[in-house]
């Protein structure tokens, strides 16, 4: 290829960079490939053509999102290979929530300076990101910022598409008093609070590597620790009793994002010792003196994920799950009241 612009490069652009970039991201996104896919990376759009056999209405889901400030500990680490999971993460665990299978992922990155091997980097974690949720990378974009954002730094976003038979989506329809709410165990802090975490603990490269008795490891690497992606286990579970709804719990923790379960009339109520609480917010919540209440308005405590199933169905989706690889918990039940979220 003969795309050379020596101007360009000289305003802080070098599209051989991109070249290069695009070369090294190949055996990356070829781990993503699945039956769908119509076509490799390099083109203008990504093609994929879903499987319809035994969906009788298909209903596409969507999900975008990004890794927010969590990024700062990437760059304060210079990791950049777990990142690209969290993007992924965040989109797919959204999509699941309503039953749906994720098809694609396409990822946006932008950076102050393109460097192939870093970007290749960022791009091998959002390849792994996908590989774990059974969905194709098809494309995506990089783009060098010079003079918008400094030259050792970048942002992740993306999106991912699902697929649904209408007659089978989880909406929240079908809850009844009774009902049980069963946990699935995070992994870490996952994508959210992250400008709460840095405040609390003044991150910068004096502070990432601070150790406490209750890590085992040093701080840095404890939050970087990549969002658990949800889809295989919850899917199965779908395939093995009636969910009546799912929750990821993100930004706004378990006040926010559990009501987005619920339907008018009904109520979560959780058993607050029955939350599998990681040591890492411990220390948040004794570091930065925050109460109680807000730690559970904004993280996920050590439950990345709820489902309401029937009371007679709750064994059985316990050990779905074990089976799946997730140590889940019952929280507690769902009953009539107020829409919204009580702790006993």
């Amino acid at each position: 290829m003969n795309s050379f612009s020596e101007s360009y490069k000289a305003a802080g652009v070098d599209v051989t960079a991109g070249y290069k970039s695009v070369e090294l991201m190949k055996k990356h996104v070829a781990r993503t490939k699945t039956d769908g896919v119509v076509s490799g990376i390099g083109g203008f759009g990504g093609l994929f053509a879903p499987d319809l056999k035994g969906i009788k209405e298909p209903v596409l889901v969507s999900g975008t999102d990004g890794v927010g400030t969590k990024l700062k500990l990437a760059f304060l680490l210079d990791k950049h290979d777990t990142i690209g999971i969290d993007a992924v993460a965040m989109c797919v665990n959204d999509i699941i929530c309503c039953g749906a299978k994720p098809l694609f992922f396409l990822d946006y990155i932008a950076i102050g300076k393109n460097y192939p091997e870093k970007v290749a980097e960022i791009v091998s974690g959002i390849a792994e990101g996908c590989v774990r949720s059974g969905c194709a990378l098809v494309g995506g974009e990089t783009a060098e910022h010079p003079g918008l954002m400094p030259i050792d730094e970048y942002d992740v976003a993306g999106f991912s598409v699902g697929i649904a038979d209408k007659a089978d989506m989880i909406d929240s329809s079908k809850l009844a008093s009774g009902d049980v709410l069963i946990g699935l165990r995070s992994s870490g802090v996952h994508s959210n609070g992250f400008s709460l975490v840095r405040k609390v603990f003044s991150i910068d490269e004096n502070t990432i590597n601070n150790t406490y008795p209750e890590l085992s490891k040093p701080l840095g690497e404890t939050l970087l620790t990549p969002t658990k992606i949800y889809v295989k286990p919850v899917l199965s579970l779908i395939k093995s009793v009636e969910v009546k709804a799912v929750s990821h719990i993100t930004g706004g923790g378990f006040y926010e994002n559990v009501p987005r379960m619920l339907k008018d009339g009904f109520c979560a109520e959780i058993k607050k010792d029955a939350v599998p609480v990681l040591p890492i917010f411990n220390v948040i919540q004794r570091v930065g003196n925050i109460s109680e209440h807000d730690m559970f308005n904004t993280f996920n405590m050590g439950v990345g994920m709820i489902c309401a199933v029937a009371e007679q169905d709750a064994d059985k989706a316990l050990e779905v799950l074990k089976e799946n690889g997730e140590d889940a918990v019952v929280l507690g039940r769902i009953k009539e009241g107020e829409k919204g979220v009580e702790f006993v």
